[in-house]
Order: C-alpha cells, then sequence, then structure tokens
C-alpha cells in the first residue's frame, strides 16, 4: 500500500507540472525524463524541459539559507516582451525604497512612514537583455566578490541590485547562452550574492515562459524560500496582440503555483502636453487588461499612461517618480503601488 501511494503521489506530482501544451504522454517537468523521452519529441518546452534543474536539487537548501533574511519575493512578469517590465520593476523598486514613492500619490504621512527605511534588492535575470543597469544609474559598474558571496551594486544606500550587464566587459556585448548556462547564472544569483536582510526582493524577468521562468520557479518555490514569495505582477499592453501572450503567462503562474498579485496595463494612452488629447496608441480592441482580468478572475491593479518623461528617466538612470512627482504617470503609478 505505501508502495502505491508512493506511486500515486508520484503520478500527481508529474501531471501538476505538465506544461498545458505538452503531449498526452508528457513525463512531467520535474521527471528525470523531461526533455529526452520520446513523448517529449516535437514538443515546444522540449529544449527548455531538458535544461531545467530536475529532481531534488541540494542547491535549492542553499538559495533557501541564503534567503532567510529576504521578507518578501515579487516577480514582475509578461509573456509579451517591450511591455515595459525593467521600467516598471525599476520605478517598483525605487517607490519600495521610498525614493519617490509617494510625491505623486494622495496619501498622507502615514504612507510616508511606511516606504521609508525598506531594504530593497533588485535581481535582474533578463540574461540575453540586462537593460537594469542602465535604468538604476549603474552602467559601467563591476560586481565584487568576497567570503560571504557576490556583493550587490547599489543605486541608492537601502536599493541593491544584481544583474548579468554588470558582468561583462561592454554594455553592447552579446550575450549568447544556451539553457543551461542561464540556469546556471540564475541559481548562482539566488545562491551567491549577499543581499542581507531585504524588506523586498524584486525580480525583473524576460518575456515567454521558458528557461528563465522555470529556473527561478523551480528554484523559489521547491524549498523553504515559498513561504517568502508573494507572487507575481504580470504586465500588459492594452492590445489583443499582448494580452494573448499575457494569458500564456497568467497560465505558466498557475501551473507551477506562482501566486498571481495582479495585472498592470502599461503604455495605456496618451495625454498630448500641449493640446491635452488622449489617445490609445494601443487600442485595447478586447477590452483590454480589465477586461480579462475580469475573465480571469484576477486583481486588475491599474493603468500606466506613456509619458516620453518617463523613457528619458530610464535612459539617464533616475528615478521617474522623484523626477516628475506631480505628473500623470507618477500618479498612475502611485495608484498601482498601493
Amino acid at each position: 500500500k505505501k508502495g502505491m501511494d508512493q506511486q500515486q503521489a508520484s503520478s500527481s506530482s508529474s501531471e501538476e507540472s505538465k506544461p498545458t501544451n505538452a503531449p498526452h504522454n508528457c513525463p512531467g517537468t520535474q521527471s528525470e525524463g523531461a526533455g529526452t523521452a520520446s513523448a517529449c519529441a516535437g514538443c515546444p518546452n522540449q529544449s527548455a524541459c531538458q535544461s531545467a534543474p530536475k529532481g531534488v536539487d541540494p542547491d535549492i537548501a542553499r538559495i533557501a539559507a541564503r534567503l532567510q533574511n529576504v521578507r518578501n519575493i515579487i516577480l514582475v512578469l509578461s509573456g509579451k516582451g517591450g511591455v515595459g517590465k525593467s521600467t516598471f520593476t525599476s520605478q517598483l523598486s525605487f517607490a519600495l525604497s521610498g525614493v519617490g514613492g509617494s510625491e505623486g500619490g494622495e496619501g498622507g504621512e502615514g504612507d510616508d512612514a511606511e516606504m521609508v527605511d525598506k531594504e530593497v534588492g533588485l535581481l535582474d535575470i533578463d540574461i540575453c537583455g540586462p537593460s537594469i543597469p542602465k535604468i538604476m544609474g549603474l552602467e559601467g559598474e563591476q560586481v565584487h566578490a568576497s567570503g560571504e558571496g557576490w556583493s550587490p551594486l547599489y543605486a541608492r544606500d537601502n536599493l541593491a541590485v544584481m544583474s548579468i550587464g554588470f558582468l561583462l566587459s561592454h554594455p553592447d556585448e552579446a550575450v549568447i547562452w544556451r539553457g543551461p548556462k542561464k540556469n546556471g547564472l540564475i541559481k548562482q544569483f539566488l545562491r551567491d550574492v549577499d543581499w542581507g536582510a531585504l524588506d523586498y526582493l524584486v525580480i525583473d524577468t524576460p518575456p515567454g515562459t521558458s528557461d528563465e521562468h522555470i529556473s527561478v520557479a523551480q528554484y523559489l518555490l521547491a524549498g523553504d524560500a515559498r513561504d517568502k514569495v508573494v507572487g507575481a505582477v504580470v504586465l500588459t499592453t492594452p492590445q489583443e496582440v499582448a494580452l494573448a501572450d499575457v494569458r500564456k503567462e497568467i497560465g505558466f503562474c498557475r501551473k507551477v503555483g506562482l501566486p498571481v498579485i495582479g495585472v498592470v496595463e502599461n503604455m495605456s494612452g496618451f495625454v498630448c502636453p500641449k493640446c491635452k488629447t488622449e489617445t490609445q496608441i494601443f487600442a485595447p480592441t478586447t477590452g483590454g487588461a480589465e477586461k480579462m482580468c475580469s475573465d480571469l478572475q484576477l486583481p486588475f491593479l491599474g493603468k500606466i499612461p506613456i509619458d516620453p518623461a518617463l523613457a528619458r528617466a530610464c535612459d539617464e538612470g533616475e528615478s521617474y517618480l522623484e523626477r516628475c512627482p506631480q505628473s500623470q504617470g507618477a500618479k498612475a503609478f502611485a495608484a498601482v503601488f498601493d
């Protein structure tokens, strides 16, 4: 009976780890045969499963130990590229650390007090397109190693940052890696970076539901660090082309057991600074993110408009919330963060 129970548990675990677009006989992403079994031939997830960690990884306990002093972990996700994940992640990190966090909002002194003196870490796992160093004003900086591990760079005294961009010899250097090397670096970031005590660790991710996403989900959700994962903020733009991919990302979150905090609609309208006319650059032809959230029963966190000043602030490595505190965009960010 014990053997049958174990077999049933294994079968149940395998079923839970199957991607939604996997073939009927998929062995499951946690199986030793993931990516190599005969059923995997022709599956769109084959290369990701082949390179992803399988079974009980001894480093999961080390990752949990490294993150034991991190209180909350938030991932920023989107199935679609170019929707502003890195921009949103940077402003969220600035706000959590108290940099312009409530200048554009409507809160009183109590809100200000909550935003002050939070220790924040920002981890960039977009291996092939690391834009966080530029956005955070740290481009050209290098990582230093000590007996405690890799030391992150600091955009503010209480805002630590880590990215592969700090490991490149030149900002224009291309990272041409297959899955196993990406997985290895993500594990090293989680296991070896000396974050110290953090109130929040915000993780910026690339688009899609592949290597990086599978790795970070497994490393964080498989061990004791699971209780620290608050969940994922999912970003989209209003048009259906973006929403179609974002629905896949939400499906990924549900499949791996990653809670979705809510959805943000970025680049939602543009108000002309001269005539004040609002134009929907990306028309919400199917109702936008708000309609999608209603259909999928997810929290809708709000809309953030297009603002050229936000792009300039990111290019110059400054906090948009601090630079333009009274702008409509800063107020929209504040409403989302609240």
